[in-house]
């Protein structure tokens, strides 16, 4: 359709029908997109900032939880027992023990402790307390006892665990014999609100991104109220009045995805040397896991839906009580 006084194409009016004029009609729309974010650009620059903030908070719980859960996975592989000697207990009965260790499956691996070891290894750990040092140099004798660290096989479950426990401890030259599973348990309770917790933000800054999109894309109908009225006179419809606003939720939404993307990037770069020297504690290794290409195009599909979604309140809004619609 063209226009009366200019004779020339008008991106607003009616296509006359074919999917080549509803497509080019998509890219006169998403030109004046670009063109109207471009031209406000430190306006568009607040609300992506602030999109990306409600995004990125859910995103890194939601990190941290797949890679707790990752975390207590291989863990879980090296969990086991520590066994403990009664002190000065004759080598041949350690002999026997591991012995009979390797008859049992539930029982992966074993590394022996002798208390020579122990000893050299409390006295590296505490090198810098002369007091201790002092102490230990008095002693007659090395009041460490000898220890086996037991790794289960993969998939043993803690009744395994307690079972062999209860076996271990019956042997008269057994001290004590500890299963390693309380770190587990915290870390599954921890997993677990880590969970729920990015759940309940997740919605709560949704909401807020849904929000703050709609509030800008009101302020772009306030700013088009008179372009509106001249395109409901000269009729176009319904889609092609709702169509820039919907764009401009989606370019908030996907500009608001690429700030939650480069927040979360610089986040994981910052704790990623703490979070190394934790694991490596636990000799786990450090693999960032869940910061992959599903997860950022997901990052970017969720903020242009909630652009859309903000978008769509405000024409629903507007448009409906100024009678445009």
């Amino acid at each position: 359709m063209f226009s009366k006084k200019t004779d020339r194409l008008d991106p607003w009016a009616k296509p006359s029908g074919g999917f080549n004029n509803w497509l080019k009609d998509h890219g006169r729309t998403f030109n004046d997109t670009t063109l109207y974010v471009s031209q406000r650009l430190a306006s568009s620059l607040f609300v992506w900032f602030l999109v990306g903030i409600a995004l990125a908070l859910p995103g890194i719980l939601w990190l941290a939880q797949v890679n707790l859960h990752v975390v207590g996975e291989g863990w879980q592989g090296r969990a086991g027992l520590t066994l403990y000697f009664e002190a000065g207990v004759k080598p041949s009965k350690i002999e026997a023990v591991l012995k009979d260790l390797k008859k049992i499956q539930v029982a992966d691996k074993t590394a022996l402790t002798t208390s020579d070891q122990a000893l050299k290894d409390f006295v590296a750990q505490t090198s810098g307390s002369l007091e201790l040092r002092n102490i230990l140099a008095s002693l007659d004798e090395n009041p460490l006892p000898a220890s086996i660290q037991i790794t289960s096989r993969e998939g043993a479950d803690f009744i395994e665990l307690e079972s062999l426990q209860r076996q271990l401890r019956a042997k008269p030259q057994v001290n004590d014999v500890i299963i390693e599973k309380t770190w587990l348990e915290r870390l599954r309770d921890i997993t677990s609100l880590l969970n729920r917790l990015g759940w309940i933000l997740g919605l709560l800054f949704g909401l807020g991104a849904i929000f703050v999109t709609s509030a800008s894309v009101r302020l772009a109908i306030e700013s088009r109220l008179e372009e509106l009225l001249v395109l409901a006179l000269v009729g176009a419809t319904k889609g092609q009045m709702r169509r820039p606003f919907i764009y401009f939720g989606a370019c908030y939404g996907l500009g608001g995805g690429v700030m939650a993307v480069m927040f979360l990037a610089l986040i994981l770069n910052a704790i990623e040397g703490p979070l190394q020297a934790l694991l490596s504690s636990y000799q786990v290794p450090l693999v960032v896991q869940g910061f992959d290409s599903q997860f950022l195009m997901s990052i970017l599909g969720i903020g242009i839906v909630l652009g859309v979604i903000g978008a769509w309140v405000a024409v629903r809004q507007r448009l409906y009580s100024a009678q445009f619609l």
